[in-house]
């Protein structure tokens, strides 16, 4: 991670296409008379997810049920943590599921149910990844980490020419990671760049409460059904990694299906800090939907398939999602925007696939300079 100065969107081209978009956007609600936030399916949802999450676990715990039993239910947490990161916390922490604060405050902290930190959460994803979508050093999603190779800036390492096969791996231990170690070391990192600009004492009391969350989590995940309930050690440690290793498959999946396929873009600063863009036309460039007609796949992954959607109006709840995307590709095609997507879950992958090949085999664009 870069020391973060000002980065600025200069850009003038095209300026239209958002003040357009924005106002047809404004219109859609206004005339339909809907609001912008949840409704009752946003309701539903949070409810079925967070009883897929729960449920099992009060299961497994009280009941003690043979163990290929207690693995299904560790597999359907596994499902809900993915599920509740990316349809309940997620509108929550960005201040789209209420326009009540408060409200979203609260349901944001169902991050915490499943041992992430949403102080830190706010940190990288609103501040770093929404302002500087798929920019080497200051988007971490997109940071070189466990030899993956994400963007075409960082180093090239001989090894990563199989990392379209090793990074399936890696992905399955992301929510492991997070629940650990990623906090503390992000907590460190934020205050050293500059992006958390806490006083002393704001930041000891939010260290203090990051240290609370894993060791309520971590009692009650592992040292309750282990201590109190009298289950097998072995099955409980193997039931909470097979949960984790789904929960962090699919959310690293979806998440890079987004920004890490072909067709996005990976700017660069100039020597000022300027991306010659401006910041909506940098989104639409950096950022591409998937399976935008599949009702299963926006219900479970929260509108992430609707990442430019999102990108644009992360102030809107994803349940409008599916609506307003119409707007936003028709006026992108006026506008001669790029619009990027891929038709299916399958194309989405290959394409992903596609790009970290790529990306395994060529050597960075500094590397190619220098050469």
């Amino acid at each position: 991670m870069q020391k973060k100065g000002q980065i600025r969107f200069t850009g003038t081209d095209n300026a239209i296409f958002f003040v357009t978009l924005r106002k047809r956007v404004e219109d859609y609600f206004r005339d339909n008379k809907i609001s912008r936030n949840y409704n009752a399916a946003m309701v539903i949802k949070t409810i079925v997810l967070l009883t897929a999450y729960i449920a099992p676990f009060l299961l497994i715990i009280f009941l003690n049920p043979p163990f290929w039993i207690a693995l299904i239910g560790w597999f359907i947490m596994g499902l809900a943590i993915a599920g509740i990161g990316m349809s309940v916390m997620h509108d929550a922490n960005h201040g789209s599921y209420t326009s009540n604060e408060k409200t979203n405050n609260f349901i944001g902290y169902a991050l915490n149910l499943l041992g992430g930190a949403t102080c830190n959460w706010k940190f990288q994803h609103n501040q770093l990844h929404h302002t500087f979508t798929n920019i080497a050093g200051h988007d971490e999603d997109i940071d070189q980490k466990l030899g993956m190779r994400f963007n075409p800036h960082t180093k090239h390492y001989f090894f990563q020419r199989l990392q379209f096969f090793y990074s399936f791996i890696f992905y399955g231990i992301v929510t492991l990671y997070w629940v650990t170690l990623k906090d503390f070391i992000q907590f460190g990192h934020y205050i050293h760049h500059g992006v958390n600009r806490n006083s002393p004492g704001k930041n000891a009391i939010m260290l203090l409460k990051i240290t609370l969350i894993k060791v309520i989590y971590f009692f009650c995940i592992l040292f309750v059904p282990m201590y109190f309930m009298h289950i097998p050690v072995h099955e409980v440690v193997l039931g909470f990694l097979l949960m984790h290793f789904v929960g962090g498959m699919i959310l690293s999946v979806v998440f890079q299906l987004a920004h890490t396929v072909e067709g996005t873009t990976h700017p660069l600063p100039d020597e000022n800090g300027n991306i010659e863009n401006n910041w909506a036309i940098h989104q639409m460039n950096t950022t591409a939907d998937f399976s935008r007609k599949s009702k299963l796949i926006s219900w479970y992954v929260g509108g992430l398939n609707f990442q430019v959607e999102h990108h644009l109006f992360p102030r809107i709840c994803h349940v409008h999602y599916p609506a307003i995307s119409g707007i936003v590709k028709q006026t992108a095609e006026e506008c001669g925007v790029p619009y990027l997507e891929n038709e299916t879950l399958g194309d989405a992958l290959r394409s992903h696939l596609s790009l970290l090949h790529k990306l395994g085999r060529v050597p960075s664009l500094s590397e190619l300079v220098a050469g």
